[in-house]
């Protein structure tokens, strides 16, 4: 049975309203001459946000995917996809910040970063452990979901106070 684990909610979230908090007022402030294509850039630089954003991982019973759009591919992101057999370990490493990344090891010595973005994580992690053997219960979100929820906040709150100061 094949599963598709699609990026998480309110990851998309706060980065297409931090977007939209950030760039609904060029064409409004725009000089006459640029208007159309302040408009035009907005309505590409949305779609392309919204494109990016919709990467997700497809699992079964024999591999995980991680599936990107043709945008993502033309930035540099890459599908990739492995057999659950190849998976050797799953092993850590630290960020900057404090938190840690995960990176499926393969017996061919390559190294897949583990989603950590992706929505029903725990049903993620728990098809990952049955399917390479491997007890991963450390694994979590890369940043706390309050993260995101308070970017998207901030953000909206930002859009509403533009949509205010632009009508009085």
């Amino acid at each position: 049975m094949i599963e598709k684990f699609k990026t998480l909610f309110f990851v998309k979230s706060s980065l297409i309203s931090l977007y939209l908090a950030l760039t609904i007022p060029i064409p409004f402030v725009s000089v006459d001459n640029l208007k159309i294509p302040s408009i035009i850039t907005f309505f590409l630089g949305l779609y392309l946000i919204i494109n990016i954003t919709s990467d997700y991982v497809e699992t079964c019973n024999k591999k995980i995917s991680y599936k990107t759009s043709f945008i993502s591919k033309a930035l540099g992101k890459k599908n990739w996809e492995i057999s659950w057999k190849d998976i050797k370990l799953i092993k850590s490493l630290p960020t900057s910040q404090g938190s840690k990344v995960y990176y499926f090891n393969t017996y061919q010595g390559e190294n897949f970063l583990v989603p950590q973005r992706v929505e029903n994580f725990e049903k993620f992690v728990l098809t990952v452990s049955s399917n390479t053997g491997i007890s991963i219960n450390e694994i979590s979100y890369i940043s706390p979901l309050w993260t995101y929820k308070l970017l998207t906040l901030l953000s909206v709150l930002m859009i509403f106070g533009e949509l205010f100061a632009f009508l009085n």
